[in-house]
């Protein structure tokens, strides 16, 4: 079974993750931030991944390093539950609409970590959520995972429903990339190694 637990802790915020590639063992989110809670648990739905997050973070000066150090320890996760990445698709990309909305998230578990945001998030604030905050999470995460993460809004109006598109999509390319395919021998690099 390829899963992980990761625990980390600074003087900023105190975080632990499950992930389960392999099996929806359940999903509970917990991060202090409603708007975060929901997105993650939409991303864990259409990745269809097992997810809990527990993150005691220091709101009180904002929603910054919460949003942030929640990447870094999913990105962790990933790394750490995929192992040496034998047999796995690596790459993935997923469109979704949102009404008015449609988002792309495209991936590669290369083993290189470089992310390319392209999305105007217009209002400031969703909820609890800062919304400059979901570019330095998916930085957070790309750079943790040590994978290639373009995430992009073709077109939209609303800034949750461009918001929301990008975290189903990202959860839909990381089942695609995540999955192993048996026609695959090794890791699916000419170098050997990802």
């Amino acid at each position: 079974m390829r899963e992980a637990t990761i625990k980390r802790v600074t003087k900023e915020t105190q975080i632990e993750i499950s992930l389960n590639l392999d099996q929806q063992s359940g999903i509970e989110i917990d991060t202090g931030i409603g708007f975060l809670n929901h997105m993650l648990t939409l991303f864990a739905k259409h990745g269809r991944f097992g997810l809990k997050v527990k993150c005691l973070g220091d709101l009180d000066v904002d929603p910054h390093h919460t949003t942030e150090d929640t990447g870094i320890v999913l990105g962790e996760c990933f790394k750490q539950a995929l192992g040496n990445k034998e047999g796995i698709e690596r790459y993935g990309t997923a469109f979704v609409p949102m009404d008015e909305t449609l988002g792309q998230v495209s991936v590669d578990l290369s083993g290189r970590s470089y992310l390319v945001f392209d999305a105007e998030l217009t209002n400031p604030r969703l909820g609890g959520l800062d919304t400059e905050t979901v570019e330095d999470f998916f930085q957070a995460c790309a750079f943790a995972a040590e994978m290639n993460l373009h995430a992009r809004i073709l077109y939209g109006r609303n800034t949750h429903h461009k918001v929301e598109s990008l975290f189903k999509a990202f959860g839909r390319a990381m089942r695609t990339a995540v999955t192993i395919n048996p026609e695959i021998i090794g890791v699916n690099s000419t170098k050997g190694v990802i």
